[in-house]
């Protein structure tokens, strides 16, 4: 594939500039991608340990200044960046037939591959709701603030990409194989009966975080990778990934990329389920490969949000659904947000 928008810029270079995300992340990622991909390819690569947000995306590749060849971006991004020619195809010839096979059916998109799945789940105190009493295990009882009474909190609808949609249609009764196309109107009208007795509505991952080692809820929306970390630090907090909402981040590589033919081969590596289950070993999310599981002890393949087990009761996010337009040229995600923002200074 020859990809070289931008003629002397995009000069072939021997390396390859993965982004990696920061922190505990980044360490986790050189360690089961980065540092294996060299040694069994011999090309060298430079992790740039920071996030790319579309913005940033949009404007590398359109002023021609790709300075990147692989980054993790949201399954939305994939779908807007593809739509806009801001990516280049995946080339999926490359990959072996049973790691093809293995990858799970919504992660593969002409323009991303699926490389980390993480989920929104419920999580309760386990002070409050102690293993002999009832807890609850679907959002129509989170809905149940009489049979269920404590403090809540749940995400934040400002962006409108994110938001307790999915969870406040499962709460007045939407099967989940029928939760789209979402119907907005039924959102908010469900969302009504909780908005009192949410304390917080947050906004990032650090806040929930912060929320649960205080003891600031009895109940809570969160992200299971948040969880996990706050459990492992003994709170007293438990999951229940009955209901849970799948997300991902998938690999792609921005148009015009140097070095897209050694980008398309780290993708391959980095997707394998060999690659996915070492890096399940050092960060608490899913694995897009179930090869993975394979590799896996039960113990810890129990902790990762796509456990073939979750994805039977869960609801994987339909990013299409969020990115269509209406005849306003409005996205699904622009008027979640727009009814979010008047809705909740009503």
């Amino acid at each position: 594939m020859n990809s070289t928008a931008g003629g002397a810029l995009a000069a072939n270079t021997d390396e390859l500039r993965v982004v990696v995300y920061g922190g505990d992340i980044a360490k986790a990622y050189i360690e089961t991608f980065v540092k294996p991909f060299e040694a069994e390819t011999g090309i060298k690569v430079t992790p740039i340990t920071d996030q790319i947000t579309f913005a940033q995306l949009e404007l590398m590749v359109n002023s021609k200044t790709v300075t990147v060849d692989v980054a993790p971006i949201t399954q939305g991004s994939v779908i807007i960046g593809s739509e806009r020619g801001l990516l280049e195809p995946i080339d999926y010839s490359k990959f072996k037939k049973d790691e093809l096979d293995g990858l799970f059916e919504f992660v593969k998109h002409p323009f991303g591959v699926g490389q980390l799945i993480f989920s929104y789940v419920m999580v309760y105190n386990t002070e409050k709701f102690p293993a002999d009493k009832p807890r609850p295990t679907t959002w129509a009882e989170f809905w149940d603030v009489k049979k269920f009474p404590g403090v809540r909190s749940m995400v934040s609808g400002r962006g409108g990409g994110e938001g307790p949609w999915e969870e406040a249609l499962l709460a007045d009764g939407v099967a989940p194989d029928k939760i789209y196309p979402m119907d907005i109107d039924r959102i908010f009208a469900s969302l009504d009966k909780i908005k009192p007795h949410i304390r917080k509505w947050w906004t990032v991952g650090s806040e929930i975080q912060q929320i649960m080692t205080d003891k600031a809820a009895d109940l809570m929306q969160s992200y299971s990778g948040r969880t996990g970390v706050v459990i492992s630090r003994g709170a007293p907090m438990e999951m229940n990934r009955t209901q849970s909402k799948l997300q991902w981040d998938s690999w792609a590589i921005p148009k015009g990329s140097p070095n897209a033919e050694k980008a398309q081969k780290f993708i391959e590596f980095a997707t394998r389920g060999e690659r996915q289950a070492a890096l399940a070993r050092l960060w608490p999310e899913g694995p897009t490969n179930r090869n993975a599981f394979k590799l896996l002890p039960e113990e810890l393949a129990r902790k990762l949000p796509s456990h073939p087990d979750y994805l039977k009761t869960g609801i994987v996010m339909n990013g299409q659904w969020y990115s269509q337009k209406g005849a306003d040229g409005k996205t699904n995600s622009d008027r979640l947000r727009e009814r979010w923002n008047d809705w909740i200074l009503s």
